[in-house]
C-alpha cells in the first residue's frame, strides 16, 4: 500500500481524504494557496506546502507545481478530490510520466467522457438510452435550427464541453432558436473555450438520478445504487438523497446495469458517476459521466456502509474491488444538504466573511467500516473544511459543510435533517440554512414530489415575505443584553461588589428603573427594516417586558449557559441562543434565526447633534481618551472621544465628515449628562 499521498485539493474533500488515509496508516501532504495558509486541510495533513497566490490558476490549477511538490515530499500518489484538476486528462498523463499514481480514472476515459457529444456517441454504441437529440459536429446555425425543429420543442441547447449550468438554454419555440443559439455559443466560448453545442429534447418535470459506479484494473465493475439529485437551483444541486424515492427494484437494476455498460465502454477504473435524466413515467436517458468522486458521495457511503475514498486508494494501488455486486445492499435512507455561504433571497449570491460563531449539530464520529463496510452509519455526519474563526474568501467555492443524515427510512431521515438544520447556527455571514430547512420541511420534498424545477415551482413557500420577529426572540435579545451588562460591570467593579452604584443591576432607590430598547430587523429581504420598541422595567428578581406599546408581561431568566438561555415570558417557557456580533444580535429560537440590529444609544451618542455643531455626553461619566485635535478634519464614524460610564466605555464618533473646531474637555474630566464634549462643523 502507498505510504504517502499528496492531496491536490482544499476544503472538505481534502479533509475527508486525509481522514481516510490516516485510518489506513498513510501519511498525507497538503498543498495550499496563500489564502489557505491557516485552512483546516493544512492543519489535518502530516505535511503542507505552499503552491502560490490565492487565485486557483496560480495555485490549485498548477499541475506542474503540484507534481514537483509530490516528488519533493516523497509522495507516491496524488488524490485530486473533485473540481480543480480532478478531470484533467493532461494532469493525469503528467502524473504517470513523473512516476506518480493518479488516484482516478485513466486519462483516456476522461477524454472519452469529457465531450458530451463524443460521450453520447459512445453510449449509443453501448446501447445506453439517450435523450432524442443531435450530438454531431455540424454547427451551422440553420442546420442546428432544422435539428431542433425535428426534435420538437421545448429543446435544450447545451455546450458540448460544459458543466455547472453554463452554456445551457431552454428554447420554447422555433422563432426563439437563433437568438438562444447565439447566446449559448457566446457563453460556451467564454466559459470553456469551445462554442460547440448539442441539442436535445427538453423533458418536462424530469428527475436527475445518478448511479455510483466503481471499477478496478482486474475487469470488475459494479454499481453502488442510485442518488436522487433533482433538487437544484441554476442546474446546481442543493439536496441529494439515496436511495431515490419511489424507485422500483427493476428500474434500479436497469439503471445500474446501463451505468456499468457506460463505464466499461470507456475502460473505466476507479470511482465515477453516470448521470441520467428520468421522466416521471420511469423512462431514463444518459446525460453525462463525471469521471471523479462526486460531492454527494457520502449518501451512498451511508446506505452501503462503504468508504469510497478508501476504495479509490486501494483500486489505484492495484487491488481488486473489496466487494462484489451481490454483496451490496441498501440499508436505510440518507440525505445530504450543502451548507453554503450564500444569500438565497438575493439569487443565491455568495457571501464573503468570517465564521465568527459556528454551532453545529451533535454529530457522531462516523465509522464506515473500511473496505468491508461493517460499520453502522451515524445519525448525523458533517463533512467540513472550515472551523469557527475561518474566513470564506472570494477565491473558491463558498461551501461551509455538507450535512448528512441517516435514518432507518426516509421519514426518519427527513426528521433528523430538519432537526440538524435547526441546530446549525452560524454568525458572521449569510447562509442558506433557513432556506434548506424550509425546503426539507416543504410539502414537495417531504412528499417526494421531485423534479429539477421543484424550487422554481415552490417560490412562494421557499421565499416567504419577511415576517415580524416574535416577542420570544425580542425577549431573548433583551435578557442577553441585560445579563451581558451585569457580567461586564461585575468584572470591572473589583473590590466594590457591594456598591450598588457600581453594578449594572437596574437598582433604584425610590422607583423602578424603566428602560427602552430599540431593535430593527437585519433580514436581507426586509425592506425597509422593521423597527421594534421594547420596554423593560427592572424588578427585584425579574422584569416586566412590553413590545411596541403592548401590555406588559413578566419576564424572568430561568437558566443561562454561555449564549444559551432559558427564559419565561408570561406563562411560556422559551429556549434559545443569542450570539452578539457587533451591533447585531443573532437570536436562534424555535428552529428559526432572527438577526436583530440593536440600536445602542451609547454607540451612536451625539450623531443627532451634528446640526447644532456640538457632540454631547450621553450620560454622566468621565472622559478617558480624546482622539481628535482642534482643527482636525475627520471622517464619518471616526472615534473622537471615549467616555467611561457605568463601568463601561462608550465611544463618541463623528456623525458626518467635518472639522473639529474645539475640544471642550480633557482626559480625566467628569462631565454631566448632555454636556457638549467638542465643537464640530459638518463638511459642506
Amino acid at each position: 500500500m502507498f505510504t504517502k499521498i499528496l492531496i491536490a485539493n482544499r476544503g472538505e474533500i481534502a479533509c475527508r481524504v486525509a481522514a481516510t488515509a490516516r485510518r489506513m496508516g498513510i501519511k498525507t501532504v497538503a498543498v495550499y494557496s496563500e489564502a489557505d495558509a491557516n485552512a483546516k486541510h493544512v492543519a489535518v495533513c502530516d505535511e503542507a506546502v505552499l503552491l502560490g497566490p490565492a487565485p486557483a490558476k496560480e495555485s490549485y490549477l498548477r499541475g506542474d507545481k503540484i507534481i514537483e511538490v509530490a516528488l519533493a515530499t516523497g509522495a507516491q500518489a496524488i488524490h485530486p478530490g473533485y473540481g480543480f484538476l480532478s478531470e484533467n486528462a493532461e494532469f493525469a498523463d503528467a502524473c504517470a510520466a513523473a512516476g506518480l499514481v493518479f488516484i482516478g480514472p485513466p486519462a483516456s476515459a476522461m477524454r472519452a467522457m469529457g465531450s458530451k457529444s463524443a460521450a453520447k456517441s459512445l453510449m449509443e454504441q453501448a446501447n445506453v438510452p439517450l435523450v432524442p437529440g443531435y450530438h454531431g459536429d455540424e454547427q451551422d446555425a440553420d442546420f442546428l435550427h432544422a435539428q431542433a425543429d425535428r426534435i420538437g420543442y421545448p429543446v435544450l441547447l447545451k455546450a458540448s464541453a460544459g458543466g455547472g449550468g453554463k452554456g445551457m438554454r431552454v428554447i420554447e419555440a422555433s422563432a426563439d432558436f437563433k437568438a438562444a443559439l447565439a447566446s449559448c455559443k457566446r457563453e460556451a466560448i467564454s466559459s470553456f473555450g469551445d462554442d460547440k453545442v448539442l441539442a436535445e429534447k427538453y423533458l418536462l418535470r424530469p428527475r436527475h438520478i445518478e448511479i455510483q459506479v466503481f471499477a478496478d484494473t482486474h475487469g470488475n465493475c459494479i454499481y453502488l445504487f442510485e442518488r436522487d439529485c433533482s433538487v437544484q437551483r441554476r442546474h446546481q444541486k442543493v439536496l441529494e438523497e439515496a436511495p431515490a424515492p419511489n424507485m422500483p427494484a427493476e428500474r434500479r437494476a436497469a439503471m445500474g446495469e446501463a451505468a456499468v455498460a457506460a463505464a466499461k465502454a470507456v475502460g473505466y477504473v476507479g470511482a465515477g458517476t453516470v448521470e441520467f435524466i428520468a421522466n416521471q413515467d420511469g423512462s431514463f436517458y444518459f446525460m453525462e459521466m463525471n469521471t471523479r468522486l462526486q460531492v454527494e458521495h457520502p449518501v451512498t457511503e451511508m446506505i452501503t456502509g462503504t468508504d469510497l475514498v478508501e476504495w479509490q486508494i486501494r483500486v489505484a494501488f492495484g487491488e481488486a474491488l473489496p466487494r462484489k455486486q451481490h454483496e451490496l445492499a441498501i440499508h436505510g435512507h440518507a440525505i445530504e444538504a450543502r451548507i453554503y455561504a450564500e444569500n438565497p433571497e438575493k439569487g443565491f449570491l455568495p457571501s464573503i466573511g468570517t465564521l465568527r460563531h459556528m454551532d453545529t449539530p451533535a454529530a457522531v464520529s462516523f465509522e464506515l467500516g473500511g473496505a468491508q463496510g461493517t460499520g453502522v452509519p451515524a445519525a448525523v455526519r458533517i463533512d467540513s473544511g472550515v472551523r469557527e474563526g475561518d474566513a470564506i474568501s472570494p477565491f473558491y467555492d463558498p461551501m461551509i459543510a455538507k450535512l448528512i443524515v441517516w435514518g432507518a427510512d426516509r421519514k426518519q431521515a427527513l426528521a433528523r435533517m430538519a432537526q440538524a438544520l435547526a441546530q446549525y447556527k452560524i454568525v458572521g455571514l449569510a447562509t442558506n440554512i433557513a432556506f434548506l430547512k424550509r425546503l426539507v420541511e416543504g410539502d414537495a420534498f417531504a412528499g417526494a414530489d421531485l423534479d429539477t424545477g421543484l424550487i422554481e415551482r415552490n417560490q412562494d413557500s421557499l421565499f416567504p415575505a419577511a415576517h415580524a420577529a416574535p416577542s420570544a426572540a425580542l425577549a431573548l435579545a433583551a435578557v442577553a443584553l441585560i445579563e451581558a451588562e451585569k457580567d461586564a460591570s461585575a468584572a470591572q467593579s473589583g473590590a466594590n461588589r457591594a456598591d450598588p452604584w457600581g453594578q449594572a443591576l437596574g437598582w433604584r432607590m425610590n422607583f423602578p428603573y424603566a428602560r427602552a430598547l430599540s431593535f430593527t430587523d437585519d433580514y436581507a429581504a426586509a425592506l425597509p427594516a422593521k423597527a421594534y420598541h421594547v420596554a423593560v422595567t427592572y424588578r427585584a428578581t425579574d422584569w416586566l417586558f412590553a413590545r411596541d406599546g403592548g401590555a406588559p408581561q413578566v419576564l424572568s431568566l430561568m437558566q443561562q449557559n454561555g449564549a444559551d438561555l432559558s427564559i419565561k415570558l408570561g406563562d411560556t417557557a422559551v429556549h434559545g441562543t443569542v450570539r452578539r456580533d457587533g451591533e447585531l444580535l443573532h437570536v436562534f429560537t424555535g428552529g428559526h434565526h432572527y438577526p436583530l440590529h440593536y440600536n445602542d444609544p451609547m454607540a451612536h451618542a451625539g450623531e443627532s447633534e451634528a446640526e447644532g455643531g456640538r457632540l454631547t455626553a450621553p450620560m454622566p461619566g468621565k472622559v478617558v481618551a480624546v482622539l481628535a485635535a482642534k482643527g482636525q478634519d475627520v471622517k464619518k464614524g471616526e472615534a473622537l472621544v471615549i467616555m467611561e460610564a457605568m463601568k463601561m466605555e462608550h465611544t463618541i464618533a463623528a456623525p458626518h465628515d467635518g472639522l473639529v473646531e474645539e475640544i471642550l474637555y480633557n482626559v480625566g474630566d467628569q462631565v454631566a449628562d448632555g454636556a457638549p464634549l467638542l465643537a464640530f462643523k459638518a463638511a459642506a
